[in-house]
């Protein structure tokens, strides 16, 4: 049986990467809106000005944006799990194959952007989620 801290290090491990895109997507946008002399105040409304920029600089952004969709389900999941019983070392591998599917997605999506690649490691890592969630399901019930 896995620590509380082994349990959830991989809700950290995904938090730190949503961090690193967070980098990525301001090291790309900055200069990207700078080489299209977009005024920072167009930002004020998203969605105004990105079809000026790069695909890379858009793709980045998006990708952020994708990391505070989905993966809140992971959050909660993990956390259900930690505080409920379900913190068991099947569950942690599936957590930690999660987490690497969304790395590869945000890599996938950041870099080449080829969607079907990206919908295949999306639908691979909703998989594993889907997986968590009936494991408990069928552990509370």
């Amino acid at each position: 049986m896995p620590t509380t801290a082994q349990f959830l290090a991989p809700v950290l491990a995904l938090i730190a990467w949503t961090l690193v895109m967070w980098f990525w997507l301001y090291a790309t946008r900055l200069p990207a809106m700078k080489r299209a002399g977009i005024d920072p105040q167009e930002a004020a409304h998203p969605g105004t000005y990105g079809h000026r920029l790069p695909e890379y600089a858009r793709s980045a952004a998006d990708n952020y944006n994708h990391l505070h969709e989905q993966p809140t389900i992971f959050y909660a999941l993990m956390f259900f799990c930690a505080l409920t019983g379900g913190a068991t070392a099947a569950t942690l591998n599936l957590a930690w194959i999660y987490v690497g599917s969304r790395v590869v997605h945000s890599l996938v999506q950041a870099t080449v952007n080829k969607v079907v690649v990206r919908f295949t490691v999306f639908v691979f890592g909703s998989l594993v989620l889907v997986c968590i969630t009936v494991r408990e399901l069928i552990r509370i019930f």
